[in-house]
């Protein structure tokens, strides 16, 4: 994931639930003072699991990944 953004964590919506750390298959997010933090920027693959299993929100991608297959049904314009 060289040069990519990684995924933010809004602080003030998350409540420390630990899905997260929990979900994410890469073992990149840790719970740091009771709060998510991706500690093992070498190792996130930007999966989105993170995001999806986040309750409350608070997990957000900078990017959207899209299948080729997603791609043929949308107006071939990128998502924003």
């Amino acid at each position: 994931m060289d040069n990519w953004e990684l995924p933010t964590i809004n602080l003030e919506r998350c409540t420390g639930c630990g899905l997260c750390v929990e979900y994410c298959p890469a073992h990149a997010v840790e719970l740091v003072a009771e709060r998510p933090a991706i500690t093992a920027v070498e190792r996130c693959s930007y999966c989105g699991a993170c995001e999806e299993m986040c309750p409350s929100g608070a997990i957000a991608l900078a990017y959207e990944i899209v299948s080729p297959t997603d791609s043929d049904k949308g107006s071939g314009k990128p998502a924003q």
